[in-house]
């Protein structure tokens, strides 16, 4: 039975005003719920697609940093766009921010619609290295 160690929460973090977790960590893995281009303020910062992509990895590496985890301890990301032609701009961001042989396995899907009338939406799942 899967033990539930804590919820992420933090004042370093964007202050959702929606009923949800940051994230869950549960037995050494960190379940990271859907990071937007969401100020601390919670107040959404509108830009190119880049720009909220750009803000929505970082909200996603302080959350993992929040609950004690790396960027480097993804094993696992979701990525949910507006428009499939930006792929080559989430490749590039992609690249920028995990070495080559140590990216997480990824999706990149089409949604009709994103919170904040967003552009991008990051969730991801990261694991202690154990090894």
């Amino acid at each position: 039975m899967s033990q539930r160690e804590h919820i992420v929460t933090g004042k370093h973090l964007p202050q959702w005003s929606n009923p949800i977790s940051h994230a869950v960590v549960v037995n050494g893995m960190c379940f990271v719920s859907g990071q937007l281009s969401v100020g601390l303020d919670g107040q959404y910062v509108e830009g190119s697609f880049r720009e909220e992509a750009g803000r929505a990895f970082d909200n996603l590496f302080a959350v993992l940093a929040e609950a004690g985890f790396s960027k480097h301890e993804l094993a696992f990301v979701d990525v949910a766009v507006l428009d499939m032609s930006q792929m080559h701009a989430v490749n590039e961001l992609y690249e920028q921010h995990f070495a080559a042989g140590k990216r997480p396995a990824r999706t990149v899907a089409q949604v009709a619609a994103l919170p904040f009338g967003g552009k991008v939406k990051l969730m991801g799942t990261a694991v202690h290295d154990v090894g």
